[in-house]
């Protein structure tokens, strides 16, 4: 993905990426290009044009369903509640704060001269 990622942010620039290009780009980044893959996409793409390319792929796109279908059904009651037994009392735990001594301070600087 980086292959393609690559190409057309150099297309973006207004350059005309070839693979070296392409490789160079994906180095400068830290990142390691498969010369494999960088050769495979400039066969593929050789004598076409760029923006045919995205607005057939935009086009294809359309027709791909993406799902969202509604969320899962509710939960189920548990057994008990459903037998009519009285609901078990909920114990509340109380939260402790923790005293942080002063060290609120992100930057450490601690206000003074800064």
């Amino acid at each position: 993905m980086n292959v393609v990622a690559s190409f057309l942010l150099l297309k973006l620039a207004g350059k005309d990426p070839k693979a070296a290009d392409i490789t160079a780009l994906i180095s400068s980044t830290g990142g390691e290009a498969d010369e494999a893959k960088v050769e495979l996409l400039m066969k593929e793409i050789e004598g076409k044009d760029v923006e045919e390319l995205l607005k057939e792929g935009k086009d294809k796109l359309k027709s791909v369903s993406m799902g969202g279908g509604g969320g899962g059904g509710g939960v189920a009651a548990p057994a008990a509640a459903a037998a009519g037994a009285p609901p078990a009392a909920v114990k509340e735990e109380k939260e402790e704060e923790a005293d942080l001594g002063g060290a609120m301070d992100m930057f450490g600087g601690g206000g003074d001269g800064y």
